[in-house]
């Protein structure tokens, strides 16, 4: 997918400063010094990043990006603003869920680094959006399965069959999430991890599974704040022992003796520095 970038301001020269300093992204970059201008290109042109500016005449950036949220909920939205007023920020972030917020004049590098990060986040959800698409057309091909089934076999084959196609399924579509997932036995081995853990952890290049978690993982990374009846936690970040840091949430799985085991779910955030 090629990547397109909309910049909206009412300022030519403001414009032409975003698109010197953007060009080596490789990006497809459109302007529009209006948001009228800017709904058009977003109708003709499939855009995943915005950025616009805050105060325009006619038609303001807050209402521009309120506007683009409801027609294209998946575009990422970055404003930029002359002005600081809490109150404006607060709206827009409210209104209209802008990913981050800028003030003019901004920083080069951090308005790059932010914009570059807004397109990953744009191909992570869009991948996300594909992998449901392909559960849901999984879920009709174990109905057209299970249809058949019914009518060939008695009930007790059907089952059986239809458990190891979901099971296959299941764990296809969990072994090629773009996020992490690790299962941590009671007695605190890995029980299991997918492709992406594994090559956080070490590159993919030795196996975890049946090793101590406190031999592979920080201690930090085990820690949990459950509470009873409380499963998914907060994020925590944490630094790996090959300096990748990376977004940590657990999973409790209880049953009715209390906490067996738990899940962990990571997924990288960058690289120390």
């Amino acid at each position: 997918m090629a990547r397109t970038l909309l910049l909206v301001d009412d300022e030519p020269n403001i414009l032409q400063s975003l698109k010197r300093l953007l060009r080596r992204g490789g990006y497809q970059i459109l302007t529009a010094e209006s948001g009228q201008e800017g709904l058009k290109l977003l109708e003709q042109h499939k855009v995943q990043v915005i950025v616009s500016d805050a105060r325009m005449p006619g038609m303001g950036g807050i209402e521009f990006l309120d506007k683009a949220r409801e027609r294209w909920p998946d575009c990422i939205r970055i404003m930029l603003s002359g002005y600081t007023e809490l109150e404006a920020v607060i709206q827009a972030v409210n209104r209209s869920a802008i990913y981050k917020f800028f003030t003019k004049p901004w920083e080069d590098d951090r308005l790059r680094d932010h914009i570059e990060e807004a397109f990953r986040q744009y191909e992570l959800q869009d991948e996300n959006h594909r992998l449901t698409q392909e559960l849901h057309a999984a879920n009709d091909e174990l109905a057209r399965i299970n249809q058949r089934l019914e009518e060939r076999v008695d009930e007790n084959v059907k089952q059986s069959a239809l458990s190891l196609v979901s099971l296959k399924v299941a764990q296809d579509i969990l072994e090629h999430l773009p996020i992490g997932i690790i299962g941590i036995s009671e007695d605190n081995l890995i029980s299991s991890v997918n492709q992406y853990a594994l090559k956080l952890l070490n590159d993919g290049k030795n196996g975890v599974v049946g090793l101590m978690a406190d031999d592979v993982l920080p201690a930090e990374t085990l820690k949990t704040h459950s509470t009873p009846g409380q499963n998914i936690q907060p994020a925590d970040k944490v630094t790996l022992s090959n300096g990748r840091i990376v977004a940590v949430q657990h999973y409790q799985i209880k049953n009715g003796s209390g906490v067996n085991a738990k899940i962990l779910v990571i997924q990288q955030q960058g690289e120390a520095s």
